[in-house]
């Protein structure tokens, strides 16, 4: 790319290229930014003469290459995946300009790719870059997918004049510590495996074929073996700019000034946002349920602008597939062909509302419901043609989330490994068991993406572990075998019970190790069939917390041994139909591995730590030690009588 050809327009564009026999047009803009780094981006228009007609701007800003295909775009999963002149295409023939961008230091655009920490002022002076141009009417809305979409939260944390809309799909932070880079202190991984893909497309492989060639040959699977890393020894050794930020990201394990900045921590700046309609798109799978609908909720409450939330049953930004792993939810589940004709008549429908532009004809021109989400179950649990069990699920709307017939219930842990609406009434009740650091329980799927090769998102039976899950051993017997994992469900429900809204477990605990972690697992039990002798253990959401940030997040403190503490170990939001005969289970333990760091139980930050211990871990159950797990149920309490 060559910035040479400057006689058009104004001195930051190029002259207009035909694209699709003329139908639509694309220049390259050098947008520049406040400390003089030029960003590379591509203007699409209708005609070679955009100054014609003064439209709002669509503007997507990603780091995976403004041309590049991306699947996320996709209708329908058997579909083609449209090249961006298509996408742009749907929307200049909609009356937008659109505008794709480079993020800085990532394909064209000059400077240097930290990840997320200066989205925000490159993207609020994009915006005020492009209000400024003749063919632009003062208005940008903002669209994109997973990191396109965390970098509009950090555009509007800044407080962006123009930023008239927002359509934020499976991304946008709200709290990158406690979704997306961390969750309970523990440091999610796939921002790992995340650099290592990515790094192939930075500017320093595309110059040097050795380096290349260097992060082909990169045994992840190995690397991720021999943790604790240290600099200059990590799969991104040669690559020092990537080595430094992901290094940097699991050194800091508090939240302090690093998580406080704007561009993810979203709620920190909220009443910076512009007041401008927005819409959060998420699924039950992805790594961002909860900064999706915390970014939801706090919009509505603080906005007079209206906020919307889409909540699908799939992996991240695969909205157009039925399943997740190796769960099947039905024909109903995606979003083009129930939602919406496709994916992108659903974002200019909303784009046409939010800005005012719906011509109040067709059924589009309804009121888009503020809540609407997809509640997984009522399947026949058996095996379809592709191998996946049927799920099932179906949409439902709200006004609000949790959704108004839902209400909080708890749910008891005993000795005997029921969960229980009765609270205990024993004087001394607990179980203890190791935690080995060296024999982590293994990752099989959940809110996980960016992971591969070493760990998949999704729906898995935890029951069946096999060669594809990292860490399982032969010969591959149930989760809840291992001595370390205390499981504990419902006595099979003699009706159907709806689950909609947050999880999390209170619990007590004990350890012998001054730092230790606790995890849960919310599991929908499916009875034997045919298909699963065994029956089905669905993983619906799961959640962890490292204990020496009991007190605080901000300032660790190590534990006492033998002394009891009380912790919260909150688990992404959910919403599933555990049919009559299911069970409701909850597996508690103390590592989930790879998808996050494993504690080593020595009080060392984890990134540094150079030796492990074998914590013996106690969750106590008895009536002045009452750990349960909570979550809202249709119909409260009454759901289980």
């Amino acid at each position: 790319m060559t910035w040479s050809d400057t006689s058009h327009n104004t001195p930051h564009t190029c002259r207009p290229e035909p694209l699709q026999g003329g139908a639509l047009w694309r220049r390259t803009l050098r947008i520049p930014m406040r400390d003089g780094v030029h960003l590379a981006a591509d203007l699409y228009s209708a005609s070679p003469e955009p100054e014609a007609t003064v439209l709002p701007v669509l503007l997507e800003r990603t780091p995976y290459g403004r041309r590049v295909q991306r699947g996320s775009d996709q209708d329908r999963s058997d579909a083609p995946v449209p090249q961006p002149q298509d996408i742009a295409r749907h929307f200049t023939g909609a009356r937008y300009h659109v505008v794709r961008q480079d993020c800085r230091g990532r394909g064209d655009s000059e400077g240097t790719f930290v990840k997320y920490l200066g989205e925000g002022p490159d993207g609020a002076d994009t915006i005020a870059w492009l209000r400024k141009q003749p063919w632009c009417d003062g208005r940008v809305v903002m669209t994109g997918v997973s990191y396109s979409a965390h970098v509009q939260a950090a555009a509007a944390a800044e407080g962006a004049t123009g930023l008239a809309a927002m359509f934020q799909d499976s991304g946008g932070f709200s709290c990158a510590y406690d979704a997306g880079m961390r969750m309970g202190g523990a440091f999610e991984l796939k921002q790992v495996t995340w650099a290592l893909r990515h790094a192939l497309q930075s500017p320093e492989v595309a110059a040097d074929s050795l380096l290349a060639e260097e992060l082909l040959r990169v045994d992840v699977t190995g690397w991720f073996g021999a943790m604790p890393w240290r600099p200059g020894c990590t799969p991104l050794r040669h690559l020092s700019a990537y080595e430094d930020f992901v290094l940097e990201q699991w050194r800091q394990d508090t939240f302090g000034d690093y998580y406080r900045n704007p561009a993810i921590y979203g709620r920190g700046f909220y009443e910076r946002f512009p007041d401008a309609p927005s819409l959060h798109m998420g699924s039950w799978y992805d790594p961002y349920v909860r900064s999706t609908i915390e970014n939801f909720t706090a919009l509505r409450e603080l906005k007079s602008a209206p906020s919307y939330l889409v909540m699908g049953p799939w992996t991240h930004g695969h909205r157009c597939e039925t399943y997740a792993g190796d769960v099947d939810f039905g024909p109903r589940a995606t979003l083009d062909g129930n939602l919406a004709p496709s994916y992108l008549e659903f974002r200019r429908r909303w784009f046409d509302r939010a800005l005012g532009r719906e011509d109040g004809e067709g059924p589009e021109s309804g009121e888009l419901p503020a809540v609407q989400y997809f509640l997984m179950g009522g399947g026949d649990g058996r095996r379809d043609a592709a191998g996946r069990m049927r799920h099932g699920g179906l949409w439902r709307t709200d006004t609000q989330w949790p959704p108004a017939s839902t209400a909080p219930v708890a749910l008891y842990l005993t000795t005997d490994g029921a969960l229980t609406a009765a609270p205990p009434t024993a004087a001394v009740a607990s179980v203890t068991y190791d935690f080995d650091p060296h024999r982590p329980v293994p990752t099989m799927g959940g809110q996980v993406t960016s992971g591969e090769p070493v760990m998949t998102g999704g729906a898995y039976d935890q029951n069946a572990p096999d060669a594809r899950v990292y860490g399982a051993r032969e010969p591959y017997l149930p989760l809840d075998s291992r001595p370390d994992v205390i499981s504990l469900s419902t006595p099979p429900l003699e009706r159907d019970v709806v689950l909609a809204g947050p999880v999390s477990a209170r619990l007590y605990i004990s350890t012998t190790a001054p730092d230790t972690d606790f995890t849960i697992k919310m599991i929908d039990v499916h009875p034997p069939n045919a298909d699963y002798p065994h029956g089905f253990a669905m993983n619906l959401t799961d959640g962890i917390v490292r204990c020496r940030f009991h007190r605080s997040f901000e300032r660790p403190e190590l534990l006492i041994p033998g002394e009891v503490y009380e912790i919260e170990v909150t688990a992404p939001d959910t919403a599933n139909r555990f049919a009559a005969g299911h069970r409701i289970r909850l597996d508690v333990s103390s590592s989930n591995f790879p998808r996050f760091d494993v504690n080593t139980n020595t009080g060392e930050p984890e990134a540094a730590a150079r030796r492990t211990a074998i914590a013996v871990n106690t969750v106590h159950m008895d009536a002045e030690h009452p750990s349960h797990l909570r979550v809202w149920l249709e119909g409260g309490a009454d759901a289980l009588a």
